[in-house]
């Protein structure tokens, strides 16, 4: 598609946007007292950003225009973060991580696919080279120390793989040219022995018109060519040759990340310098007239010089930027009258709490209840509003007739630098006027500047207060690099290599009765699909995203618990692979043996924490988790697993909001474990069940197919699906396996794939019985978030037997 197209998926993107921002303004700001409409409106605005949020990432990806890809970023990462304080008030309001709403898809005449959470494709797009070169260390870090016995396939290019093909195809064409060519000249040759006599030739004239005809056709396609080639160029459907990748390869996938680099970095040199050259001298009179002038005004007002800023309080932008000397004496007796008004406020409430100590706080509970819901303060709309005002301003009605290579604007360009060359300068100017008021101050008050005379005085009146420093942020290793801790975590065996497993590959279907279930009073179990949600929204988005993870919701541990073979291990992989992220293990059968003693220990999660935040993203995962927080202690006290719990509300208390690092844990067994730790230390549950029919059917088709079968009508899928009821993911893949030999996919276009064979198979292996889900459900049950499941569900029930109470009056009074 051709750059025009995605300019409208913007342009129809911003349009949605702001008109959900309008809805949003007259919806939320008032509070609302039933319920559920609120969860319709949060659920209908959760749809609706989820589709803007497709579109945008879309955008920004195949978009090259540089400014364009600025503004849609801003408004990307605002978007992404109001998804996920939207789906926060969603779990807050139902209690629940799972929602629901395929009522509210049917209305909007959507499908379940919309709510699908697409991956941006930034995640790894800018960062692709450092992570490649950290792949490729890893690997020979593994090779050296025999972590990894063979050598790892390394992935060829797409243009690799069309020359080799190339190659092949030429040769092949030789040799069928080279059997053509031979048995032409052996027909010859046996017509040359059978003719005695060799045929004239023909006629001179006849032949230089043929040629004619030829070299003329030839000429006139490719003017035809070029012509057609030139008129795409303008209607911006192809690029100028000059815009052109080395290879028809690269035109495919390759072609826009080439052109997006190429158009951020053209003029961004030659601009700035010519910007310096032509315009510097100028910036530098207006700035030091202006500051001059500032410096007058101030003396003749006020009575003497004012003080200058220091770098740290951004020089003369701090006072003087825009600012009159009247303004700025304006300013500093307001400072001292809200100053002033503070200390009042404050010994007012002082007072107040003083009286209202032995009072019972019941009535600002009842306040709440009374006013109903109401949104809570976001930190992303502000982001979006300004993000969405900037393409208001500067793109919504902007002339773009002439600019037929949407590569960039120069004026835009222009603007930027522009700014930054007065920064520059900006910091020259302070220097020298610093000087000038110093020598102004001796010249005319006979003093020194205020700054050389306080400059001891406040280095004595300064207090050293040191703060205490928890465990955890010490730094244990200030005389090691992060090499070194990198290469020690990599020999023993903690940093591992993730699995190239993306988050589509983690197949299932939606669930298309959770509406009619939960209406029939019926708790439904969580889909396939809703799991994906969540570790896309809980795990993936924030760890991508920088703004997003400092500003959003914090998410810093998250616990994957299910029966065995439900994929656990798969999304941890998953969210390792569509972030970027490093991969330190710290399962308990991982760790045994390995650093001995509480201090070691420390070490060994400082080096973690170290590592993780110097290479963010990091994923850091503890599998069988229960053994951390088990019941029973098993072995001696230096080596059992349970030290690490004591250890980790400080691992998880030392990260901060720019520290995009996750604690993922994944059981089998959660019963095992001691409830309130664990619960204390992982922030998100998600309880990962047995697949459904749905998801089963979709299993078995893409399992079959990935494996190299075919799939034909003696193959009953259907089937399969019922008669596998209570078997896992990891149940369906090992009976494909062990199927699909190489034999068997061998014997397969004359002996078709049957039944039975998959049956056979299956029955080979244990079934997680219901007994177990409902083992799971109890446990699920007594959790934070369970509970209050339980206590809403209640709630929702009295409240129903209350009004089916007071129709049966009504009616008998009638």
């Amino acid at each position: 598609m051709s750059q025009a197209t995605y300019n409208k998926m913007w342009t129809d993107a911003q349009k949605d946007l702001d008109i959900q921002l309008q809805r949003e303004r007259e919806a939320f700001l008032q509070p609302e007292k039933d319920l559920v409409k609120v969860f319709k409106m949060l659920a209908t605005s959760y749809i609706k950003y989820m589709q803007i949020f497709r579109n945008l990432e879309t955008a920004y990806d195949r978009l090259v225009h540089r400014q364009k890809r600025a503004v849609i970023r801003q408004v990307l990462d605002g978007v992404i973060g109001r998804i996920l304080e939207v789906k926060k008030e969603m779990v807050e309001l139902e209690k629940s991580e799972f929602h629901y709403i395929d009522n509210i898809l049917e209305d909007l005449k959507l499908l379940p696919e919309e709510l699908e959470v697409p991956i941006p494709r930034y995640f790894i797009k800018e960062k692709l080279e450092v992570l490649q070169e950290r792949e490729k260390i890893l690997d020979e870090l593994l090779l050296s120390t025999g972590l990894q016995t063979q050598k790892p396939a390394k992935a060829m290019t797409l243009e690799e793989a069309i020359q080799v093909i190339q190659v092949a195809e030429r040769a092949r064409q030789g040799r069928c040219r080279a059997a053509f060519m031979k048995k032409i000249y052996l027909e010859g040759k046996r017509e040359k022995q059978t003719k005695l006599q060799v045929p004239m030739g023909p006629n001179p004239d006849d032949a230089a018109t043929c040629i004619q005809k030829v070299w003329r056709g030839y000429i006139q396609r490719k003017t035809t060519e070029k012509m057609r080639e030139q008129e795409k160029i303008f209607l911006g459907m192809s690029l100028p040759p000059y815009l052109k990748t080395r290879s028809v390869s690269q035109m495919n996938a390759g072609q826009v990340n080439a052109l997006q680099g190429e158009a951020q970095e053209r003029h961004d040199k030659d601009i700035k310098d010519k910007l310096r050259e032509t315009e510097g001298l100028d910036i530098q009179e207006t700035l030091q007239n202006q500051i001059g002038q500032c410096f007058i005004e101030c003396r003749h007002i006020v009575g003497k010089f004012p003080d200058y800023p220091t770098k740290e309080a951004g020089g003369s932008t701090a006072i003087f930027s825009q600012k009159t000397p009247e303004q700025v004496v304006a300013e500093l007796a307001a400072k001292e009258e809200v100053a002033l008004q503070k200390k009042d406020q404050k010994e007012k409430k002082e007072k107040e709490k003083e009286k209202a100590k032995g009072k019972t706080p019941q009535k600002a509970g009842k306040k709440e209840e009374d006013e109903g819901w109401k949104m809570a303060p976001s930190n992303f709309l502000s982001i979006i509003e300004e993000g969405n005002n900037q393409y208001k301003v500067v793109w919504q009605n902007r002339d773009e007739g002439w600019d037929f290579l949407q590569d960039h604007d120069l004026e835009l360009i222009k603007e930027e630098k522009r700014e930054e060359v007065e920064e520059e300068i900006r910091v020259q100017v302070d220097e020298l006027m610093l000087q000038k008021l110093e020598d102004l101050t001796l010249a005319v008050d006979g003093e020194m500047s205020s700054k050389q005379k306080k400059g001891r005085k406040s280095e004595k009146n300064k207090k050293t207060t040191r703060k205490k420093i928890p465990e955890m942020e010490k730094d244990l290793t200030p005389d090691r690099t992060i090499d070194s801790l990198y290469r020690e975590l990599v020999e023993e065996g903690l940093l591992i290599k993730a699995k190239a497993v993306n988050l589509s590959d983690y197949v299932g279907e939606y669930s298309y009765l959770g509406t009619t279930l939960h209406q029939a009073e019926v708790e439904p179990m969580p889909s396939l699909a809703d799991v994906r949600q969540l570790i896309a929204l809980y795990g993936i988005l924030p760890l991508g995203s920088q703004t997003v993870h400092e500003k959003a919701p914090v998410v810093k541990a998250l616990l994957l618990a299910g029966p065995a073979g439900v994929g656990k291990k798969m999304l941890v992989h998953a969210i390792c692979t569509e972030t970027g992220a490093n991969l330190f293990n710290l399962s308990a059968s991982n760790i045994a043996g390995k650093y001995p003693g509480n201090n070691s220990l420390q070490m060994m999660l400082h080096m973690v924490l170290k590592v993780a935040k110097q290479l963010q993203p990091s994923v850091v995962w503890i599998g069988d988790t229960e053994e951390i927080f088990s019941k029973a202690v098993k072995g001696e006290e230096e080596m059992s697993p349970r030290r690490l719990a004591n250890m980790l509300p400080k691992f998880l208390k030392a990260l901060k909001a720019q520290d995009r690092v996750l604690l993922v844990g994944t059981t089998t067994r959660p019963f095992d474990a001691n409830l309130k730790p664990l619960c204390r230390a992982y922030q998100k549950i998600i309880l990962i069940p047995r697949p459904d029919y749905a998801s089963r059917f979709v299993l078995w088709k893409h399992i079959i197919l990935q494996n190299g079968g075919v799939i034909t009508d003696l193959l009953n899928i259907s089937c399969l699906a019922k008669v596998s009821d209570g078997f896992t993911q990891g149940h369906i893949v090992q009976a494909v396996q062990a199927v699909l030999s190489e034999l068997r996919l061998l014997q397969m276009p004359r002996k078709p794939l049957r039944t039975a064979e998959f049956t056979s198979s299956l029955a080979r292996q244990d079934p997680v019985y219901k007994e177990e889900e409902e083992t799971f459900k109890a446990w699920y049950a007594k959790t934070p978030l369970g509970k209050a499941r339980i206590r809403a569900l209640a709630k929702s029930e009295q409240a129903g037997k209350g009004k089916t109470k007071g129709e049966n009056k009504e009616k008998r009074k009638n």
